[in-house]
């Protein structure tokens, strides 16, 4: 994944501007020959006496390569000091913590979080920090943020700063805070605002270039977004005005229901349809009117239609696409990245050596020697290395064979298997084909799947019976049977495999870890009730009941079962396709984690406090309900929803959630316009395009490439193949046939322009 926080992309520099020279420059530079250059504003002719120097800035730029980096940052030997240590692991894993940690503070801060229940009839007073604990920790979380700017801005220098809108930003809002922070410090931690928190968001975003892309291809979506969301208004207005034709007031009451629920106002309207859109309120917004007559349903019939099954799916379409050709470019312009950071490492390495003309050359030795010091996976040096020391005998390599050995780089990382263990003896030998043959597992899932039905079984039998009335004894003695099987299993594979065998294979993992678990579990049934007999009582045991230690060992067979994944070939595309989800979907999770925080601040700004329960009212009995307050069937009140509130941050996370998901979310929508204003219903619509039309489209775009990316890859791959074969799916992979490679005169038209390392050719 990408790692550059320096710029934001290429707009902000010189990196997206390939290929943008004349041609004479061009021209001038196919014929160029050996250079010399400047680092950090002094002019200097390499030699033998700056090799340690060149090595270290080729050290640097294939870093910058391997994390798709831009390449534009001073290269003098201190500045590269402070560049490495700047994207140490250490210092940025320390980084991401005070990020977590700022973003953590809202739970803190008043309104605190800090209690059990959020309903207002349970939840007791929440503890609150003193004035000035958290100021603390947000201060020296600020002056973290301070130097994190300030050291940014000196490795890429005041012109590249001037360019970069995310750094002109990231100094306004660390502005922002400080002076926010004085004021409320001033005021004795009394403030009814704090602007700070609003943009608290903007610390997790800046650090993060995946997040900053994923922002820029929302951005470039929004037009075509907002064509079909125009065409959804006018669907949802015109509809509007049908149905208040249609559903007017009559003089019968009787024939009022649906004028009377859903159609009495223009508002009232727009919103029931709005609802409806969702299908969130159907068929309860058309039955009023089907009770009268059975006609009315071909308008809802009608709205639903046009609206939910062609004009929303219409939008994930356009949604789809843009994102995917955002995507696209994205990729290229970080596979452009990676190649000019290895052709400014090769410059660098061939700059001091003395060539004939249009020559370019390397040491290999020098090259072995620059690879020593990179911080990278051990696989990828291995193989880099190994390639290098291919020319060994010839001495050095020329730039062509330079780039080649980093195509290491872009190859998928394939899993071996470590070798069978030997053995001397023919009937071990014979042992070993036995247990390693695929069909030991096969037997080992059908094992576990009868486990797992002798499981529903007693649970089907003793679904009506109390916990004392259960048969513990019968459900004891087959689950003992079943794990002495697993760990037969898992021994046989020992045996066969070697333990490295064994483990190198997660289904093993997993299997094994369970089974071990599983192990324990039973050798602690026994020490507290001793064998299992056929009278057998146990229920006088204090420690922890016979039917706790069976329910967990219940429910990790039941997990274990999960085993048969891998064996599936569609299944284990499913499981693999969710697996590398996770890895790619951080920075779509980061930017939602920025609209969750900031919507939740304007919600507690908004509506903190604004539902208050009667205070005779127990949520916990319903003849209470019904006798003290009278409510309206469907409505906050009546479900119960005092849980789902603005009070504190926690709270409103969860209430977010509750509309994202959009099950009911008329209710809350309903129940803060009757507290507040008819214009709060603006707050949740926006967030349900935000949310619910936005990023759940964008996640079903991102699993769709995903999906097809891991289809299409293993497509000709038997069962076994899925679970032997380990692609490491990225983004860069997804892509990888569909870019364009850089041609070698936009590379050094873009080294050309490098402002800390000006080439002379």
């Amino acid at each position: 994944m990408e790692t550059d926080r320096l710029l934001a992309g290429a707009e902000d520099g010189h990196t997206g501007d390939h290929g943008s020279g004349s041609a004479t420059s061009r021209r001038d530079l196919r014929g160029s020959r050996r250079m010399s250059y400047s680092a950090a504003g002094s002019w200097c002719h390499l030699d033998g006496d700056n090799e340690d120097l060149n090595i270290q800035q080729a050290v640097v730029f294939i870093e910058d390569a391997i994390h798709y980096r831009s390449i534009n940052h001073r290269v003098d030997a201190s500045s590269l000091q402070l560049y490495r240590w700047y994207y140490s692991r250490i210092c940025q894993w320390s980084l991401g913590t005070v990020i977590a940690v700022v973003l953590l503070l809202a739970f803190v801060e008043r309104p605190s979080s800090l209690s059990i229940s959020s309903d207002p009839h349970h939840r007791t007073i929440p503890w609150e920090p003193p004035c000035g604990a958290t100021e603390s920790v947000e201060m020296l979380c600020l002056i973290v943020f301070c130097l994190d700017l300030a050291v940014k801005s000196y490795l890429i220098g005041w012109e590249e700063f001037r360019k970069s809108k995310w750094l002109i930003s990231y100094t306004v809002v660390v502005l922002i805070s400080v002076i926010d922070w004085v004021l409320s410090v001033s005021m004795v931690c009394d403030e009814k605002l704090r602007v700070r928190r609003l943009v608290r968001p903007f610390f997790l975003l800046q650090n993060s270039s995946l997040m900053k892309k994923t922002l820029k291809c929302i951005r470039r979506t929004l037009p075509e977004i907002a064509s079909v969301i125009l065409l959804l208004a006018l669907h949802l207005c015109l509809f509007t005005m049908i149905g208040m034709l249609l559903f007017a007031k009559n003089e019968d009451p009787k024939k009022n229901g649906e004028w009377e629920l859903h159609f009495k106002d223009m508002t009232t309207s727009l919103t029931s349809l709005l609802v409806l859109l969702t299908t969130a309120n159907n068929p309860d917004v058309m039955i009023p009117a089907y009770t009268l007559n059975r006609g009315y349903s071909i308008f809802f019939i009608t709205f639903s239609v046009i609206g939910t099954y062609c004009l929303m799916n219409l939008l994930t379409a356009i949604i789809y696409n843009q994102f995917r050709g955002y995507l696209l470019m994205s990729v290229q312009t970080s596979i452009i990245r990676r190649r000019l950071g290895i052709r400014a490492a090769f410059h660098v390495l061939s700059s001091h050596r003395v060539q004939a003309e249009s020559q370019e050359h390397v040491s290999v030795n020098t090259v072995l020697q620059v690879m020593s010091r990179i911080n990278m996976k051990s696989y990828y040096k291995s193989a880099i290395t190994m390639a290098a020391q291919q020319f060994a005998e010839q001495g050095y390599m020329n730039r062509m064979q330079f780039r080649r050995i980093f195509d290491e780089l872009d190859k998928d990382c394939v899993k071996e298997h470590p070798p069978l263990p030997q053995y001397t003896s023919a009937t071990l030998q014979k042992l070993q084909v036995i247990f390693s043959h695929y069909y030991i597992s096969v037997l080992g899932n059908l094992v576990a799947l009868a486990n797992v039905i002798c499981i529903c079984t007693v649970l089907v039998l003793n679904s009506e019976k109390s916990t004392a009335e259960r048969d513990n004894y019968v459900l004891e003695v087959i689950n003992l049977c079943f794990i002495l099987f697993y760990l037969f299993e898992m021994s046989v594979k020992i045996f066969a495999f070697g333990w490295r065998g064994y483990l190198s294979y997660r289904s093993n993992i997993f299997d094994g870890f369970l089974t071990i678990l599983l192990l324990v579990l039973q050798i602690a049934i026994f020490i507290a009730y001793w064998l299992p007999h056929s009278q057998w009582y146990p229920s006088s045991h204090d420690v922890m009941s016979l039917w706790e230690m069976v329910r967990l060992v219940n429910m990790l067979i039941v997990f274990r079962f999960l085993r048969i994944i891998p064996d599936i070939k569609l299944m284990a595309l499913v499981a693999s396709t969710l697996l590398d989800l996770v890895k790619n979907l951080r920075a779509f999770a980061g930017v939602l984690v920025v609209v969750y925080y900031v919507f939740a601040v304007f919600g507690i700004w908004l509506f903190e406090g604004a539902i208050k329960p009667p205070p005779e009212m127990s949520v916990l009995s319903l003849e209470n309900i019904i006798s003290n307050f009278s409510t309206v069937c469907g409505t906050y009140e009546q479900l119960g929803y005092w849980p789902n509130n603005f009070d504190d941050f926690a709270a409103a996370i969860i209430l977010l959630y509750d509309v994202m998901i959009v099950n009911n979310w008329q209710a809350f929508m309903e129940a803060y316009s009757r507290y507040t204003s008819e214009w709060s219903k603006i707050y949740f619509v926006c967030w349900w395009l935000t949310s619910s039309v936005m990023w759940v489209n964008l996640f079903v775009a991102l699993i769709l490439e995903n999906f097809i990316y891991k289809w299409d890859r293993s497509h000709s791959c038997s069962v076994t193949d899925v679970e032997k074969i380990q692609y490491e799916t990225s983004v860069q992979f997804m892509f990888k046939e569909q870019i364009q490679e850089p041609t070698e005169e936009e590379l050094v038209c873009q080294l050309h322009q490098h402002p800390h390392l000006q080439l002379h050719w």
